[in-house]
């Protein structure tokens, strides 16, 4: 029996297992959602599939992901990061990730977790849309405006509505699955 998935994870396994086991599910733990905001922040204005294929890559250079050390790296970290072939060596998004993990943690103190801030867009439970092609799945929708918007106004950087869209499909706050996917 043929799987029917969405038609973009369909390139290679690396993509299929993703789609899966991730994409459109929901995500409340701060770790991970802390991995997608640097992931999709890291994607903006290139493909999803470079940024998975270098996932690995991110999580040695970036320590797991572990925000608390993230925003402490020095300007020799920076360095260090902008000589690793394994990643995108962009120094502004670099530079980002940094800031951004510094903002997290301060908005965990105000809201006792990044997950509880971040849900409150969809009050608490994923948008579940129904579209019948790709090309009925929005690039930005208001909330991914106003969500990027509070993200920028909070110092948040490289997150536009557009990336915000994406990571709000990566951590589940949106089911974009098309209707005949296996994982509708």
């Amino acid at each position: 029996m043929e799987i029917i998935r969405c038609g973009w994870s369909e390139k290679d396994d690396l993509y299929r297992k993703y789609h899966d086991e991730e994409w459109g599910k929901p995500v409340d733990d701060d770790e991970t959602i802390f991995e997608f905001l640097v992931l999709e922040s890291f994607q903006a204005g290139l493909s999803w599939y470079t940024i998975l294929k270098k996932r690995e890559n991110f999580a040695e250079a970036f320590d797991q992901f572990n925000y608390k050390k993230i925003a402490n790296y020095s300007e020799g970290k920076v360095e260090e990061l902008m000589n690793n072939a394994g990643i995108i060596r962009n120094r502004l998004k670099i530079l980002a990730t940094i800031n951004n993990a510094e903002r997290f943690q301060e908005v965990q103190k105000e809201f006792g977790s990044f997950s509880k801030y971040i849900w409150n867009f969809v009050d608490g439970k994923p948008i579940v849309n129904h579209p019948k092609t790709l090309s009925d799945v929005p690039a930005t929708t208001e909330i991914s405006d106003s969500l990027s918007k509070d993200l920028k106004k909070r110092g948040f950087k490289f997150l536009g509505s557009t990336v915000m869209y994406a990571y709000m499909q990566a951590t589940g706050m949106v089911d974009d699955h098309l209707v005949d996917c296996h994982c509708k």
